[in-house]
């Protein structure tokens, strides 16, 4: 049998994170061929993948980066079975190494960046199936977003199970746009706004918010006649409560986010925000 030593065991668990004893027993079955032991441990990635496939990942991390000129952003999650597994560094490494290789790429969608190279040896869709094996749950990537404006800003709440990004026009990177951007980010995650403005919520919602407001409004007693006004003003108070702009602005509840935004500069503009909650 080939003498395995210390140092390959220890080379192999570095470049593919499985446990010694997996590398020393590939090292063994493969008479210490370097690459083939690598195979041999992708492959026990894809039995144990397979096995899992069914299986829910409802915990993981969810991150969010920009770029260094601040022209875009991108909101990336990889989920896991367990919260063990979520909170282990090694796993926020892996979802770190993906959300970058994303960001420097520009990726479109959750297919794109599986095609993206992780390194040298393997694509990003290998490396979640390599790394299936190793952790030994099934992992995904979810909740891709991309945002590109003139400046776009992040906030991850800390956890890493809630982050946002917000996309301005007519701003730059400078440390007051940056200040801004944080603090409006955090105003999305805390707040949840269903959209930026009046005219962007959806029709099926506002539909849903009318017969809501009509409801409540029978059920208290109210005339039948009068059911569409009492729904329309519960309405506007929809309105302000879940619009970006209308939100009261939680570092200042005398202003409105659309205020605060036009006493730091009236011509920035607010033009997209996503938001995502793991868990």
């Amino acid at each position: 049998m080939t003498k395995i030593s210390a140092s390959q065991v220890n080379m192999l668990r570095k470049q593919t994170g499985a446990g010694m004893m997996d590398c020393k027993k590939a090292l063994v079955e493969t008479g210490g061929d370097f690459d083939q032991a690598i195979d041999v441990l992708r492959k026990k990635g894809q039995k144990v993948a397979a096995k899992r496939a069914d299986r829910e990942t409802t915990e993981g991390v969810v991150l969010g980066a920009v770029t260094e000129s601040g022209d875009c952003g991108v909101i990336l999650s990889l989920n896991c079975e367990t919260d063990f597994v979520a909170k282990n560094e090694s796993f926020i490494g892996l979802a770190k190494s993906f959300l970058t290789i994303a960001l420097s790429n520009k990726a479109k969608d959750i297919e794109s960046i599986k095609a993206l190279s992780f390194d040298t040896s393997m694509s990003i869709e290998e490396k979640l199936v390599e790394q299936t094996g190793v952790i030994g749950e099934k992992l995904e990537l979810s909740n891709y977003h991309i945002v590109s404006a003139d400046f776009v800003s992040t906030y991850i709440h800390p956890g890493n199970k809630l982050v946002s990004l917000v996309a301005f026009s007519n701003m730059s990177a400078g440390l007051t746009e940056k200040e801004v951007g944080k603090n409006i980010a955090m105003q999305i995650a805390a707040m949840n706004p269903v959209s930026l403005t009046e005219s962007d919520v959806p029709q099926e919602v506002i539909d849903k918010e009318i017969e809501i407001g009509k409801d409540l409004a029978r059920q208290e007693g109210k005339p039948e006649e009068m059911l569409e006004k009492i729904s329309m003003g519960r309405l506007k108070k929809f309105f302000k409560e879940n619009t970006l702009i209308n939100q009261t602005f939680i570092k200042d509840s005398k202003k409105t986010v659309m205020q605060y935004l036009k006493e730091c500069n009236d011509d920035w503009k607010i033009v997209e925000f996503k938001r995502v909650n793991l868990g």
